[in-house]
């Protein structure tokens, strides 16, 4: 390692001793363990540094997520959001990473599956030079097995080695210095897939292995459909790889037509055997119909996201909003230190 990089190392490491902190945490339907969380944040913040802030994103919670917030708020340093509707967790985060005021931002869940303890490991981690730290999941014996499947079919196909390869096993646990947070606020799109994001953006990014703690109380918001959704959003947002597997699809199927073609005349010409009737014509239709079907379906979903990107609405709206953050009230710009 040359002197001249051991020397920038040093001077980040000078430059992030003193720190502000902005924690995220999006929230919905936690009401039964959210306020004990938040305590529980920011005790281990406070051991970290003197100047934290814990930003709240309550995305439409229907019990009394927002009254226990609000109760919390009163004496913690706690920058309450409260959107107007559900708008999904990748919206949440963004309502969160806009509303940050620190020199770095950490992201976690409020049900108590983000080890608080791994904060630590992020924030040296941090102060060693890294522009980002993300959680890996140890294992996931805890998740079923069509689960694990289609995490992988997801993460190895879809997103395959390459300058946006997305780390597998890797969540929203993780901490972002502010220029990364300056960098995904100034990307425009309404279709959000912060995992992708992430690894768009580049910076320096390490790695910190966690064995992920059982819920709180309650259940996973994350249902097989919604999750579905989450993947075919992020699939749209960055690859076009479906696009291109249609593409060889019909080039192989052209190529199949044209050979099962040529071998039926010349079977026809030189064997005298008689050409396949009504069953092979239907299966022929009912197959190519399918294909096309498909295609049509999926060139539908990148036109739906240009839709929804050209109509320009905003990306979330906030009905309450609550600014206890003392970072907000000290009004002083924290360092963005570049290198």
């Amino acid at each position: 390692m040359s002197q001249s990089h051991v020397g920038n190392l040093e001077s980040i490491s000078t430059m992030r001793s003193r720190f502000a902190l902005s924690c995220i945490v999006p929230v919905f339907n936690e009401g039964a363990h959210v306020a004990h969380f938040l305590e529980s944040l920011h005790r281990k913040a406070a051991t970290l540094t003197s100047e934290v802030e814990i930003i709240v994103v309550n995305d439409g919670s229907i019990d009394n997520s927002a009254a226990e917030i609000a109760r919390v708020a009163q004496r913690l340093p706690i920058h309450y959001l409260g959107l107007s509707r559900n708008f999904s967790k990748e919206i949440a985060i963004q309502a969160g990473l806009d509303a940050v005021q620190g020199d770095c931002a950490i992201i976690l869940d409020a049900d108590f599956q983000h080890p608080l303890e791994a904060i630590d490991l992020m924030i040296d981690r941090w102060r060693g030079g890294a522009d980002m730290v993300y959680a890996v999941k140890a294992n996931r014996k805890s998740e079923g097995w069509l689960h694990r499947l289609a995490a992988i079919l997801f993460y190895r196909l879809m997103f395959p080695k390459g300058a946006t390869q997305i780390p597998t096993n890797a969540g929203d646990f993780r901490l972002l210095d502010r220029k990364v947070v300056d960098a995904l606020r100034a990307m425009p799109e309404r279709n959000r897939f912060m995992k992708g994001m992430y690894a768009w953006v580049g910076f320096r990014a390490e790695a910190i292995e966690i064995e992920v703690d059982p819920r709180a109380s309650g259940r996973s918001k994350y249902k097989p459909l919604k999750l579905l959704g989450l993947a075919v959003t992020g699939i749209t947002a960055f690859s076009n790889r479906p696009l291109r597997v249609v593409t060889g699809a019909g080039l192989a199927i052209s190529i199949a037509s044209f050979c099962m073609g040529t071998w039926i005349v010349l079977e026809k010409l030189f064997l005298n055997q008689p050409i396949p009737g009504f069953a092979t014509l239907a299966s022929a239709i009912f197959f190519l119909t399918g294909i096309q079907l498909v295609a049509i379906g999926i060139v539908g979903e990148y036109v739906g996201r240009i839709f929804e990107e050209v109509k320009q609405r905003p990306r979330y709206i906030v009905a309450d909003e609550i600014d206890r953050s003392p970072l907000a009230k000290s009004g002083v710009v924290h360092s963005r230190e570049t290198k």
